[in-house]
């Protein structure tokens, strides 16, 4: 089985940078694509980014220009880099994990994910 673990999150200012972190352990991390999803307060979970096992990437329109997300093999880590923050990006943040026979399959339904970490809150203030 796989564990993902957020962390990173906590209180920003607007027009800040923030950088979460996903460690993936239980199974082998290369074989798996990665994805960043958020939650705000009474809404649905959405897609932010996501990336394959050979770090081809794609991103939400809301978030595009704003953010990396890169994932470091040697340290079984996902990373999801955000700069400008706006207020709107107040949310809690999950990572997610999928087998993919594919290194260059990127996934934005959540739907496909398999695996779920417990989540990161960010919070963005003015």
């Amino acid at each position: 089985q796989v564990q993902l673990v957020e962390s990173g999150g906590g209180l920003m200012q607007a027009g800040g940078s923030l950088r979460l972190s996903c460690a993936f352990s239980g199974l082998s991390f290369t074989n798996y694509a990665m994805g960043w999803f958020r939650q705000a307060p009474g809404k649905e979970r959405e897609f932010v980014a996501a990336i394959s096992r050979s770090a081809d990437y794609a991103a939400a329109d809301s978030v595009k220009g704003r953010i990396t997300i890169s994932r470091d093999s040697a340290k079984n880590t996902a990373y999801l880099q955000m700069n400008s923050l706006k207020l709107e990006d107040t949310a809690l943040y999950y990572c997610a994990a999928v087998f993919a026979w594919s290194p260059t399959n990127v996934f934005r339904d959540q739907s496909q994910y398999r695996y779920w970490g417990q989540g990161t809150q960010v919070t963005v203030s003015s």
